[in-house]
Parts: C-alpha cells; structure tokens; sequence
C-alpha cells in the first residue's frame, strides 16, 4: 500500500471542534459523538486490551485498571467505561496483540507497538477509519499538541489520506544524566564530575572505598528507536560522536551509525574499563530487576539514566535507606556540550475495531485527559492524588501519553514559578501536584518524603541542567520500516549486538569489529542503507509539492 503524505492544516479541522469546545461545559445537549466533551446519555462500554504496569501501576489499595481516578472521572464527565479482556505488559501484551492480530479477533480498542502491525491491520481492513473522529473529538489543543511535532507524527497513522490510528507522542528526554550517591562523593573529597573520565574516576573511588559494584549498564548497550532508558551507555558512543541504532546524515547521505568508525573506539575503551571492573563485571548477566535490587540495597553509587529514574528506581533506595543522597550530574561529550540523538516521535498506536460504534471514544478519552483534566482544573484532587503518590502513568484505561514536543521546558517551567510564589491558576493541573510535592520536599516534610524527593530531583534538579547546559540534538533521520528491514534487519541487529558484547567482554578482540561491518554490509546493510535513503529522498521531494 502507498501511503501518502499527510499533512494537518489545523483550521480545516477546527471548524467544528473548536467552535463547539468553546463551550465546554454545555456540550451535554449535543451529540457527543461529534465533540470532545460531548456526554454520552447512555453509557458507552468499550473492550480493552489494557496495556498495564508492574505491581498494579503503584495504585491506592482497592483501585483496579476499571475502576480507579481515571476510569471514574471519565465515567462521570463522558460516562464511558472500560471492560478489560486482557490486562498485562511487556512481553505478555506484546504476545497477546500478536494473537489476536493474527486472529482477527480485536478488542474495540488496542494499543500497537509497531508501524509493521499498524499497516497490517489497515491493509487486512481490521480497523475503523478515524478521519471524521480526529476531526470532531479531538480538542483543538490535542491537534496542537501533535502539531508541535513536525507532520510525521501523523503521517505514520495516514494510509490514503485517511487516519487509521491515534499516535502517542515520545517527548523529547534529553541526554542521560550520570546519577550519583552524592554522599559518598563528598565523603570522598571527589570533585563533581563533568567528564567520563570524572565518571570512571567515581567508580573506582566507590568500588575501593565503598565496595561498590563497577558502573551497571543494561546489556542493550544504547537506547533504540523509542524512550530513552536507564542503564545505557550513550555518552560514550556520543564522545566519539556516533550514535548507534540510528540513521545519521554524514557527507550527504544517512548511514546506520552502528557501523562508524566511532562505534570501535568506543568499544575498545569500554573493553578497557570491562576488563579493569570499572564496568561491572557483571553486566551481561544483569536484568534490570537485578540492577535496581543492587541500588536499592547501597551496593551501587553511580548510573546513567534519564531525567526520571527518581520516580524508577531511586525512589525505593531512598526509601530503604533515607541517608542516601543522589544527584544528577549532566556529562559533557564534546567539548562544553552534551549531545545526544533524536527519537522516534511515536512508538504506540491507539486502534479501534472495525465496527466499532464509537471509534470517536478514544480521542474523547485522550482530550479529557490531556486537555481538559490538565487544563481546567475542576475536580481533579483524585487524580492528583496519583501524581503526588507517583501512580504509573499506565493506570489510565489508554496507557499513552499525549504531550507537547517541548513538554519537559514547559513542566520545569511551571514548577519553577509555584516555587518562586506564583499562583497555580494558570498552570497546567499535572504540575500542580508535582509542585506542592517539590514545596514538601524543600519544607523537609515526612509524609511521602521519597516521592516528594522524587518530583524535586526529577523535575527540578534534572530538568534544569537542561535548562542551564549547552544541549545539542543530532537529527535521526529515520524511524520506518524498509522491505530488507521487514526480512533481514532481526538478524543484523543480533549480528550488532553479539559483536559489541563480545568485543566489550574480550571473547573476540577490537579487530573484530571490522569482519562485523563486512558482515552486516554484505547480509543486507547496503542494500537496507539504499532503500533508507531512496524513501528519505522521496519523502523531502513528496513534501516540496
């Protein structure tokens, strides 16, 4: 199927919508399948595959993903209500979409993890078309949310100029911090690092003076295509300017950067620190469950991470041991500046059953949650109660998030003015809580004392070393799916990852790196580098006309 550019003109799709959203709280009178906050007169039930999280998403005893804040505010302002048929993450929903893709058997709505899964159910007409449903319910600040993301973001769920999928949108994390246990730091008279080279340095003062694990890494190495991740050892590649997994433009053309010359230098000096111990020894039989044990338990002082790890997993090492200390640290890879890659501006897809009565529920759902509970600020204390007691964003009965590209500047911001004694009125309602979490914190309140730790690590002290840094962006050209890709790119992503492992642990030496590009090049690579190139091409000449 060729898909063709589509490009959102925001007043074509306005004319309704924000006419009537004018009037927000008149719209029970009117036909809520043709606006945002529209009141159904009968309940609308819609089946669900519910997306969740770990350990009931950290909900209030007694709350379920069908009853809980989100579910009963919509109840009540939509009167919509979700019926779970499956609930689970990671792997296990991943296996279950599969299934039920494959029998085409959908629930009325579902979250894709996948472009590839995405085009399938268009092309097998398993899914309802949601032009006329963006159009009427999504809330005009919902369409301006996705406009601050360039055009892509709605391209990849446009198939023939119709849309086919509610995207989520990947805000922009930023670099990974080096997170520190600040008071072992100053207990050792450490400086407070700037370089790798004061990153490595910690390590070994820890691992001597402290007995602590060598610096943990997750076996992935660098982050994909979708969030940023903790554990990962980006900066190290970005020192030698070359960022893995990802197409970059260089001399013209976009090359898959796991393969640059970059990537061995960087290899040979992890190599290095592996062999010294100042990379844990341990890492290629980690898991991230066990890696956060470590932390949780004072055994590890030091990691990367974005600027959320406080709410997963520094929170629960402060809560085992209150003495602790960690800090972010923002590293820098060139010079005075911190570089980091570009991400995937989606990487979930909301669908609707082919036959569904209400495909307009979905984007209903999205703008009360995103727009109007964060906006308006009426009878929300039960959903800020969730921020405050840092409930994963995954109990919601759509577990994506819709934000605005810049949504980190925004909430730093916000926070940053309640602090400073202006009024919350005109503030966005998720930064509220956040905010008196941070004022709690600063007053050395007890109750909740972690989370409030937490919101004022994250939002505050990370997100204001993005503020007060030289940040730079490297563009990542492509995030889609080439034919070879469909056919080769498993096997040159297991070819990638056995030889950066093997070469960091020495089972096969820096030299090897070269047969690996030999390799990938000649089982698909030049072939995948051409076809990436000829759609980027394509695409740039497609959006001139």
């Amino acid at each position: 199927m060729v898909r063709k550019l589509f490009i959102v003109v925001l007043s074509l799709f306005t004319i309704t919508g924000c006419q009537l959203e004018s009037h927000r709280d008149s719209f029970t009178a009117l036909d809520a399948t043709r606006t945002p906050y529209g009141r159904y007169e009968k309940k609308v039930t819609y089946k669900i595959a519910h997306l969740t999280g770990n350990n009931n998403s950290y909900m209030p005893s007694g709350d379920t993903y069908e009853n809980n804040a989100y579910t009963r505010y919509l109840l009540k302002k939509l009167n919509v209500q979700n019926k779970d048929i499956f609930e689970g993450y990671g792997d296990h929903y991943s296996e279950y979409v599969s299934h039920v893709i494959l029998s085409k058997n959908l629930p009325d709505v579902m979250i894709v993890e996948s472009l590839d899964d995405l085009e399938y159910l268009v092309e097998n007409d398993l899914i309802e078309d949601l032009t006329t449903a963006y159009k009427q319910c999504a809330s005009s600040r919902i369409k301006d949310i996705y406009a601050s993301y360039d055009s892509s973001i709605l391209d990849n769920v446009t198939f023939n100029g119709k849309i086919y999928a509610m995207p989520e949108t990947n805000i922009d994390d930023g670099p990974n911090f080096f997170w520190v246990r600040d008071d072992w730091r100053k207990e050792l008279n450490l400086q407070e690092p700037q370089t790798l080279n004061d990153v490595e340095n910690i390590v070994r003062a820890f691992m001597k003076y402290k007995g602590a694990d060598g610096l943990m890494a997750d076996t992935s190495l660098t982050a994909g295509t979708g969030f940023s991740s903790e554990y990962l050892l980006n900066l190290y590649f970005a020192a030698n300017n070359t960022y893995p997994k990802q197409w970059i433009e260089r001399n013209g053309t976009y090359q898959y950067d796991s393969i640059n010359e970059g990537a061995k230098t960087t290899l040979s000096h992890l190599h290095d620190l592996y062999k010294e111990g100042v990379l844990d020894k341990n890492f290629l039989l980690r898991t991230s469950n066990d890696i956060a044990r470590e932390i949780i338990y004072g055994r590890c002082g030091a990691i990367f991470g974005p600027w959320w790890v406080p709410n997963n997993p520094l929170v629960d090492a402060i809560k085992k041991d209150s003495s602790a200390k960690w800090k972010p640290y923002l590293i820098k890879t060139n010079g005075n500046s911190t570089t980091y890659h570009s991400v995937i501006p989606s990487s979930k897809f909301v669908v609707v059953r082919k036959g569904y009565k209400h495909p307009e529920v979905i984007f209903k759902i999205i703008s009360v949650i995103f727009d109007y509970l964060r906006y308006d600020h009426k009878n929300v204390e039960d959903v800020n109660r969730y921020y405050e007691i840092n409930v994963d964003p995954t109990a919601r009965p759509i577990a994506i998030n819709v934000d605005y590209q810049d949504a980190l500047k925004r909430s730093y911001y916000n926070i940053s003015k309640i602090l400073n004694g202006a009024s919350s009125k005109n503030i966005m309602a998720i930064d509220v809580p956040y905010a008196t979490a941070c004022k709690n914190y600063l007053a050395k309140k007890k109750e909740n004392s972690a989370e409030n730790w937490a919101a004022y690590a994250s939002r505050i002290e990370a997100l204001g070393l993005l503020e007060k840094n030289n940040v730079v962006k490297v563009k990542s050209g492509y995030f889609s799916t080439t034919a070879t890709m469909n056919k080769k790119m498993w096997k040159l992503k297991e070819l990638e990852s056995d030889a950066y492992l093997q070469i960091i642990s020495g089972s096969k030496p820096v030299s090897y790196f070269d047969d690996f590009v030999k390799q990938w090049k000649e089982e698909g690579g030049d072939t995948i580098t051409q076809e990436v190139n000829n759609e980027i091409r394509n695409k740039e000449k497609a959006s001139e006309t």
